[in-house]
């Protein structure tokens, strides 16, 4: 009696993991991209406005990609424009430099810097850490984090801020009169988002508390306002996280 033997299925072989590693790579560096979309639809325009503002100012046009590849800090790159035009100190400048960026020593405490390993690549990271980009790598699950997909994203934003004001300077210099009411596109940029903040309502005590520390920073240190709101609403915010967390604490222990 002859019995055929059962071939065996053929299933294909998983490719290996140095032949994977590379597609991997290209996919987090496209999501990274795409993760960038949505902030650069305010950089972009925001690196015009810088552009046109260097332009109205009288200063060189090589000063905007100089800026923004020097800083990349945009807040600061408006202001110090105005500062630049006006010839203003330098220890005027360099205590502006400290105020503004302030902000970014506690944006470190929660960016994944951990996953960039290579020490270039981690420079890179800390010196392309702005508010754009804490904020879209936050909406991030941890798990969908990585090195490649971060830095495509701060890559990408870079690249808008720096062609929006090679983009304002080909303006400026086409234009033939200056633009009124550039030098309060940062102001008005700030507005928005505080106006977001308050249609959240988890957002409405930071908003509140930001604003007692800028009144109060406006009465007792008014030449050095921002910088002793910014001192003041951190203070305040972690009297507010020590108050919640002790809250629920209480009354698990009640019940």
């Amino acid at each position: 009696m002859h019995h055929d033997v059962p071939s065996r299925a053929t299933t294909p072989e998983p490719a290996p993991v140095a032949a994977r590693a590379p597609a991997e790579r290209r996919r987090q560096i496209t999501l990274g991209v795409r993760d960038s979309f949505s902030a650069g639809l305010g950089i972009f325009p925001l690196g015009i406005a810088l552009g046109l503002l260097i332009m109205q100012a009288g200063l060189p046009w090589w000063l905007a990609p100089a800026l923004s590849l020097a800083a990349f800090a945009g807040s600061l790159e408006l202001l110090l424009v105005g500062m630049m035009a006006t010839v203003t100190p330098l220890a005027a400048v360099a205590l502006t430099v400290l105020v503004v960026n302030f902000r970014h020593v506690f944006y470190a405490f929660s960016f994944p810097l951990h996953l960039v390993r290579h020490p270039v690549a981690k420079a890179y990271a800390v010196y392309a850490m702005i508010d754009e980009a804490y904020a879209v790598n936050a909406s991030l699950p941890e798990a969908e984090r990585s090195a490649p997909r971060l830095l495509a994203m701060q890559i990408a934003c870079e690249t808008y801020w720096v062609g929006g004001g090679l983009v304002g300077v080909a303006l400026g210099a086409a234009l033939p009169a200056p633009v009124k009411g550039l030098e309060f596109a940062l102001c008005a940029l700030f507005t928005v988002l505080t106006l977001d903040a308050f249609r959240s309502r988890s957002e409405l005590p930071s908003v509140l508390l930001a604003g007692a520390g800028a009144a109060l920073a406006l009465v007792l240190t008014p030449s050095l306002a921002m910088f002793t709101a910014l001192l003041m609403f951190v203070g305040l915010l972690l009297v507010r996280h020590t108050l919640t967390t002790r809250r629920p604490a209480q009354e698990t222990t009640d019940a």
